[in-house]
């Protein structure tokens, strides 16, 4: 038994789902399944009852729970008290953790730093690409991720990762869902319910621009993890997201000739001292990473 499987089990008992808990530890649903079935083969009991709307815990799984946070936190502490009496500073980098973001992204860094900088710790702050570049700017975080284009503050640098496809999010009930392809003559008129333009002032124009204007902006927007349910009260309306945010009620359907892609990229001040972030950027830097591609 590992602590990386207690804190998978910790994860589904809190959110009682396997699909928010596998977004939330940055893997896949299938993966974090397997885990918590060997879990239970290992211990010899049932911890979860599994059904449609998610999981509940069995009387075992709910004493199981109570001990491993407690483990946990047993773990944690030890680590600390053990560096603190050796003298050793606990290299902390914080990352900016963007709303929407491929969880294998920020799960890629983390094993970077810890690759780069072994004993060091991650710390999470989450935020829109906007709210990043606050947080950077004011040294609130070390390392940020963004949706690009965008224009960089001074003394902040970027580095490419990754290119996401976009394409159209609609009802299932909608009657575009029946097609495998969209034009963007079959958008013409239809209700388009995204994000803020706050939350990525050029990211979020960059996109429009490339739609047209066919398309009719809705008075409402929402964020990334509020547009499938908003799909579901306006199913006449469509939004745009990547592959992964489909689900059987809300499907997601190409774009013909792909125009619509995100990029993020990486940010970071160049007159940084914090050595994790020095670790990860020196030659060849982040490139490790932006070798990885985005499951389409």
């Amino acid at each position: 038994m590992e602590l990386r499987q207690l804190r998978y089990f910790v994860s589904v008992a809190e959110e009682l789902h396997f699909g928010r808990a596998a977004e939330r530890l940055y893997i896949s649903t299938p993966t974090l399944s397997q885990q918590i079935k060997q879990l239970e083969r290992e211990i010899g009991a049932t911890l979860l009852i599994r059904h449609s709307r998610g999981v509940e815990l069995t009387p075992a799984g709910q004493v199981f729970l109570a001990r491993a946070r407690e483990t946990i936190q047993a773990a944690g502490l030890a680590l600390k008290d053990t560096r603190r009496a050796a003298g050793l500073d606990e290299p902390v980098l914080r990352l900016g953790l963007l709303n929407g973001i491929p969880g294998w992204l920020p799960a890629a860094l983390e094993q970077l730093a810890t690759e780069r900088f072994p004993n060091s710790t991650v710390t999470l702050e989450a935020g829109t690409t906007t709210e990043q570049v606050r947080m950077l700017t004011a040294g609130e975080i070390d390392l940020g991720l963004v949706r690009t284009p965008l224009t960089l503050p001074a003394a902040t640098t970027s580095e490419h990762l990754a290119d996401e496809e976009l394409g159209v999010l609609l009802a299932a009930t909608h009657p575009l869902a029946s097609s495998p392809e969209l034009s963007l003559d079959d958008l013409a008129g239809l209700e388009l319910i995204w994000i803020p333009r706050a939350a990525a002032p050029e990211f979020y124009d960059d996109a429009l621009r490339r739609l047209g204007d066919r398309i009719r902006l809705s008075d409402i927007s929402m964020s990334h993890s509020q547009l499938r349910s908003a799909l579901l009260v306006r199913r006449d309306a469509i939004s745009l997201g990547s592959r992964r945010a489909a689900t059987p009620d809300v499907v997601w359907r190409p774009l013909c000739g792909r125009p619509l892609v995100t990029r993020y990229a990486a940010i970071w001040r160049t007159d940084s001292h914090n050595p994790v972030l020095r670790a990860m950027t020196v030659s060849p830097g982040l490139t490790v990473v932006r070798q990885q591609v985005v499951e389409t």
